[in-house]
C-alpha cells in the first residue's frame, strides 16, 4: 500500500512539474498517480477526482479509457508553444537541442497515442 502511495506521488509530482516544464508531458502522470492512488488510498484517490484542473480528465479516462479533444489539443498546443520557445531561446545548439525536440516530441505523440473521447451531445 505504501508503495503505490508513494509511486502515486511521485507521479504527481512529475505531473506537476510538467505544467511549467513543457518538456514533460503533465497527463499521463496525472493518470498514472490517479491509478496508483486508487489502488492504495480512497481518500488520496477522490481528492483528485476532485481537483478542478485533473478531475474531468481523470473522470474520462476512468469511464472510458479516453482523453477528451480539448484537452489534447491543449496539451499539444502548450508543449509546442512553451516547449518550442524554451528550445529555440535556452538551449543551445547541437545535441542538447536535438534531445530537446525529442523530448518534445515524445510527449505528443504520448498524447496522441491516447484514444479521443466521443464528442458530449448536449441534451
Amino acid at each position: 500500500m505504501y508503495l503505490w502511495i508513494a509511486l502515486g506521488l511521485l507521479f504527481l509530482l512529475l505531473g506537476g512539474i510538467g505544467v511549467v516544464l513543457p518538456l514533460l508531458p503533465t497527463t499521463p502522470f496525472v493518470l498514472l498517480a490517479a491509478a496508483c492512488f486508487a489502488k492504495s488510498s480512497p481518500r488520496l484517490h477522490g481528492w483528485l477526482l476532485r481537483s478542478e484542473l485533473f478531475g474531468p480528465t481523470l473522470k474520462d479516462w476512468e469511464k472510458n479509457q479516453c482523453i477528451s479533444r480539448k484537452v489534447k489539443i491543449l496539451a499539444i498546443t502548450m508543449m509546442i508553444v512553451v516547449g518550442g520557445m524554451s528550445i529555440l531561446f535556452f538551449i543551445p545548439l547541437g545535441w542538447p537541442r536535438y534531445a530537446g525536440l525529442g523530448l518534445l516530441g515524445l510527449g505528443c505523440v504520448t498524447i496522441l497515442i491516447f484514444k479521443t473521447c466521443p464528442a458530449k451531445k448536449n441534451t
